[in-house]
């Protein structure tokens, strides 16, 4: 039996007064994942255990299979193993955003956008490499380039349990007083304000204002921890596989469970991404492996923007793109089972992150819905598994 993972992050939404009361997901039109759920189980996981934030390294982490109340240290210690950044114990990662603040005549500051407009990687890689010698760094502290806005900064002998903020869940947001704060979190923060000079007058960022696109103008450390340690796949499962994803965070969970971390061509996170490639490389790795993930980041980034248009395009080129061309492509590979899902929810009105439980799909399974894939549907089946680290089981016809 081969198993199929597929993560459209983010998808989940509550329901929204411009769509008459309907979510994302019963607006889109998702053809594909409504037949799988049709002949498969639907249900609801509770990816985000009670007390956790809800971010993408909890909820992936619970899909995977592993408790994050137990193993979760931070999603950077995930970012540095998909970089090949190996962590000694006395080192602490950071997820390193490049972003655009927005400074105001009476010495406010505002999160204009956490993804410095989704800036792109060979921009980005320019930015950090200044940045790499030009910061007030101590001895050991090393800054890695990754992909698009997201960053690696490792420190060593930092305190891990400092209070960061993800910048995404602060978009809009006035953050003066977070950058005021004194305490064990003012190195960072220091950081942070030492890196506005630099990037202030970058020609990379000249170029970016004169073509009307938003800066990166100061980094942005959160997200910390230390390296963690997991069972792989083939130590719990006896199984072999791949993830796919354009996300560091997604690869890094994937290094650690023993997965390959396929790199696909033009794999960008947002709308553009590379989904034949996706395709292709997933359907490739299971003539030879036992599993693939593929993970799909465009919704999350579209609800993180509030852009309800680009959320439901970003839904329905996963169904269209991904969820399709996969399942078909599997009569060529063997038996199979899919699991179809969204992380987490991501809100278009808080352009953040919910602790709701999320829609899934298990197909094929003998005890079919005949339903369409989406929060309400999902809901009236009465099938809610929590913890959410458990529905792994149910793809591999353990049990929940």
């Amino acid at each position: 039996m081969k198993y199929v993972i597929l993560i459209g992050d983010g998808m989940g939404d509550r329901p929204c007064p411009d769509l008459g009361g309907k979510t994302p997901l019963e607006a889109a039109r998702t053809p594909h994942m409504d037949r799988l759920a049709a002949g498969g189980l639907l249900g609801l996981a509770q990816t985000i255990p009670e007390g956790l934030t809800p971010g993408s390294d909890v909820a992936n982490m619970s899909i995977l299979g592993y408790d994050p109340t137990v193993h979760l240290t931070g999603r950077a210690p995930l970012e540095a193993a998909s970089l090949g950044v190996r962590l000694a114990p006395d080192e602490v990662a950071f997820r390193l955003n490049l972003v655009h603040l927005v400074f105001g005549p009476d010495g406010r500051v505002v999160m204009g956008d956490h993804s410095a407009g989704n800036i792109a990687t060979d921009e980005a890689r320019v930015l950090v490499a200044d940045l790499a010698e030009r910061l007030p760094f101590k001895e050991g502290q090393k800054l890695y380039p990754g992909v698009s806005y997201r960053h690696l900064l490792v420190w060593p002998g930092m305190d891990d349990d400092l209070p960061t903020i993800p910048p995404h869940d602060h978009r809009d947001q006035d953050v003066t007083d977070y950058l005021n704060q004194a305490g064990p979190i003012r190195p960072v923060l220091d950081l942070i304000r030492a890196s506005w000079p630099i990037l202030e007058d970058h020609p990379i960022n000249q170029k970016r204002a004169e073509a009307g696109l938003r800066t990166a103008n100061a980094i942005w450390p959160w997200g910390q921890g230390r390296p963690l340690a997991l069972k792989t796949y083939a130590e719990l499962y006896g199984l072999t596989g791949a993830v796919i994803s354009a996300v560091d965070l997604i690869r890094g969970l994937g290094v650690y469970a023993g997965l390959e971390p396929l790199i696909v061509p033009g794999a960008t996170g947002f709308l553009d991404t590379n989904y034949e490639g996706k395709v292709q490389a997933a359907l490739g790795a299971l003539k030879r492996l036992d599993l693939a993930l593929v993970h799909v980041e465009a919704p999350d980034e579209a609800s993180h923007q509030g852009s309800l248009e680009e959320k439901i395009q970003a839904i329905e080129l996963f169904d269209e793109r991904i969820v399709g061309p996969i399942a078909r492509g599997l009569a060529d590979v063997g038996p199979a089972r899919l699991l179809v899902l969204c992380d987490h929810y991501t809100l278009l009105t808080s352009k953040t992150h919910s602790n709701e439980p999320v829609p899934f799909i298990v197909h094929p399974h003998d005890k079919p819905s005949d339903r369409a894939y989406n929060e309400a549907e999902a809901g009236q089946t009465g099938l809610v598994v929590d913890p959410g680290h458990h529905l792994i089981r149910l793809l591999l016809n353990q049990g929940a």
